[in-house]
Protein backbone atom coordinates (compact mmCIF):
# COMPACT_ATOMS: atom_id res chain seq x y z
CA UNK A 1 0.00 0.00 0.00
CA UNK A 2 1.68 3.67 -0.68
CA UNK A 3 1.85 6.05 1.72
CA UNK A 4 -0.07 9.08 1.70
CA UNK A 5 1.19 12.08 0.47
CA UNK A 6 2.03 14.76 2.27
CA UNK A 7 2.38 18.52 2.31
CA UNK A 8 3.62 20.77 4.97
CA UNK A 9 2.76 21.05 8.33
CA UNK A 10 -0.07 23.57 9.42
CA UNK A 11 0.59 25.42 12.37
CA UNK A 12 -2.37 27.27 14.17
CA UNK A 13 -1.88 30.42 14.18
CA UNK A 14 -2.45 31.74 18.22
CA UNK A 15 -3.70 35.09 18.69
CA UNK A 16 -1.44 37.20 20.43
CA UNK A 17 0.81 40.23 19.77
CA UNK A 18 3.24 40.47 16.88
CA UNK A 19 6.65 42.32 19.11
CA UNK A 20 8.83 43.38 15.91
CA UNK A 21 12.41 44.78 17.62
CA UNK A 22 14.00 47.56 14.91
CA UNK A 23 17.41 46.54 13.80
CA UNK A 24 20.20 48.75 14.06
CA UNK A 25 23.63 48.35 12.11
CA UNK A 26 27.03 50.00 13.84
CA UNK A 27 30.66 50.21 12.20
CA UNK A 28 33.42 50.57 13.70
CA UNK A 29 37.62 49.94 12.75
CA UNK A 30 39.63 48.13 15.78
CA UNK A 31 43.51 48.92 15.23
CA UNK A 32 46.23 46.44 16.40
CA UNK A 33 49.70 46.75 16.87
CA UNK A 34 51.56 43.92 16.31
CA UNK A 35 55.33 42.65 17.61
CA UNK A 36 55.96 41.00 14.31
CA UNK A 37 54.76 37.07 13.55
CA UNK A 38 52.60 35.94 15.75
CA UNK A 39 49.01 35.80 17.30
CA UNK A 40 47.51 38.40 18.93
CA UNK A 41 44.48 37.83 21.42
CA UNK A 42 41.71 40.68 20.06
CA UNK A 43 38.75 39.41 22.00
CA UNK A 44 39.16 41.55 24.96
CA UNK A 45 38.79 44.31 22.11
CA UNK A 46 36.25 42.75 20.69
CA UNK A 47 33.88 42.62 23.81
CA UNK A 48 34.73 46.08 24.55
CA UNK A 49 33.23 47.25 21.36
CA UNK A 50 30.18 44.92 22.27
CA UNK A 51 29.79 46.76 25.45
CA UNK A 52 30.66 50.44 24.50
CA UNK A 53 28.04 49.53 21.88
CA UNK A 54 25.13 48.07 24.10
CA UNK A 55 24.41 45.10 21.74
CA UNK A 56 22.41 43.01 22.66
CA UNK A 57 21.68 40.22 20.25
CA UNK A 58 22.71 40.01 16.57
CA UNK A 59 25.79 39.22 14.22
CA UNK A 60 28.80 40.72 14.75
CA UNK A 61 31.74 40.58 11.15
CA UNK A 62 35.12 40.93 11.88
CA UNK A 63 37.28 41.65 8.57
CA UNK A 64 40.72 42.14 8.39
CA UNK A 65 41.70 44.86 5.56
CA UNK A 66 45.33 43.29 4.70
CA UNK A 67 46.45 40.24 2.79
CA UNK A 68 49.43 39.03 4.84
CA UNK A 69 47.66 38.71 7.97
CA UNK A 70 44.83 37.06 9.49
CA UNK A 71 41.66 35.99 12.15
CA UNK A 72 40.93 32.97 13.53
CA UNK A 73 39.35 31.67 16.53
CA UNK A 74 41.41 29.27 18.71
CA UNK A 75 42.43 28.29 22.09
CA UNK A 76 42.87 31.10 24.61
CA UNK A 77 44.25 28.77 27.43
CA UNK A 78 47.96 26.99 26.37
CA UNK A 79 50.03 29.31 24.55
CA UNK A 80 51.89 25.99 23.09
CA UNK A 81 48.64 25.85 21.09
CA UNK A 82 49.96 29.44 19.30
CA UNK A 83 53.49 28.51 19.06
CA UNK A 84 52.75 25.22 17.47
CA UNK A 85 50.43 26.94 14.68
CA UNK A 86 53.62 29.25 14.49
CA UNK A 87 55.95 26.26 13.99
CA UNK A 88 54.10 24.12 11.98
CA UNK A 89 53.43 27.41 9.30
CA UNK A 90 56.86 27.78 9.15
CA UNK A 91 57.54 23.99 8.19
CA UNK A 92 54.62 24.11 5.48
CA UNK A 93 55.71 27.56 4.57
CA UNK A 94 58.78 29.11 4.19
CA UNK A 95 59.80 32.42 4.04
CA UNK A 96 62.13 32.40 1.18
CA UNK A 97 61.54 29.29 -0.75
CA UNK A 98 62.86 29.56 -3.90
CA UNK A 99 59.63 28.27 -5.51
CA UNK A 100 58.43 32.46 -4.95
CA UNK A 101 59.13 34.85 -7.09
CA UNK A 102 57.26 37.33 -5.11
CA UNK A 103 59.67 38.72 -3.04
CA UNK A 104 58.87 43.03 -3.42
CA UNK A 105 59.01 43.78 1.04
CA UNK A 106 61.20 40.75 1.57
CA UNK A 107 61.64 36.99 2.12
CA UNK A 108 58.84 36.65 4.39
CA UNK A 109 56.36 38.53 1.66
CA UNK A 110 54.74 35.78 -0.08
CA UNK A 111 55.16 33.27 2.36
CA UNK A 112 52.22 35.44 4.35
CA UNK A 113 50.17 35.52 1.40
CA UNK A 114 49.91 31.76 1.17
CA UNK A 115 49.28 31.97 5.76
CA UNK A 116 46.04 34.36 4.45
CA UNK A 117 45.22 32.28 1.54
CA UNK A 118 45.05 29.00 3.91
CA UNK A 119 43.58 31.01 6.71
CA UNK A 120 40.82 33.48 6.96
CA UNK A 121 40.27 37.26 7.09
CA UNK A 122 36.56 37.02 7.94
CA UNK A 123 34.72 35.83 11.05
CA UNK A 124 31.01 35.98 11.72
CA UNK A 125 30.00 35.70 15.50
CA UNK A 126 26.83 35.52 17.25
CA UNK A 127 26.60 38.37 19.61
CA UNK A 128 23.87 37.03 22.41
CA UNK A 129 22.79 39.21 25.74
CA UNK A 130 25.38 41.14 25.20
CA UNK A 131 28.28 38.63 25.20
CA UNK A 132 30.14 37.25 21.80
CA UNK A 133 28.80 33.43 21.80
CA UNK A 134 32.67 31.60 22.35
CA UNK A 135 33.44 28.47 23.79
CA UNK A 136 34.92 28.02 26.86
CA UNK A 137 38.38 28.02 25.68
CA UNK A 138 38.33 30.03 22.59
CA UNK A 139 39.64 33.17 22.01
CA UNK A 140 39.53 35.35 18.77
CA UNK A 141 42.95 36.13 17.53
CA UNK A 142 44.91 38.53 14.79
CA UNK A 143 47.27 36.00 13.20
CA UNK A 144 50.68 38.17 11.73
CA UNK A 145 52.08 36.45 9.31
CA UNK A 146 55.10 38.99 8.39
CA UNK A 147 58.23 38.60 10.71
CA UNK A 148 58.79 42.65 10.91
CA UNK A 149 55.87 44.77 13.38
CA UNK A 150 53.01 45.87 11.88
CA UNK A 151 49.97 48.16 12.41
CA UNK A 152 46.56 46.09 11.07
CA UNK A 153 42.82 47.05 10.78
CA UNK A 154 39.94 45.37 11.50
CA UNK A 155 36.56 46.69 10.07
CA UNK A 156 33.58 45.22 12.65
CA UNK A 157 30.20 45.42 11.32
CA UNK A 158 27.34 44.73 13.62
CA UNK A 159 23.65 43.69 13.07
CA UNK A 160 20.81 43.35 15.27
CA UNK A 161 19.16 44.33 18.24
Amino acid sequence: MAEPKRGPRRVPIRPGKLIIQPMRQAFHELTIATRGRGLVDITRDVRQHILAGQFRDGLLTLHLLHTSASLLIQENADPDVRRDLDAFFARLIPDGDPLFIHRAEGDDDMAAHIRTALTAVNLSLPVRYGELTLGTWQGLYLWEHRTQPHTRRIALHYIGE
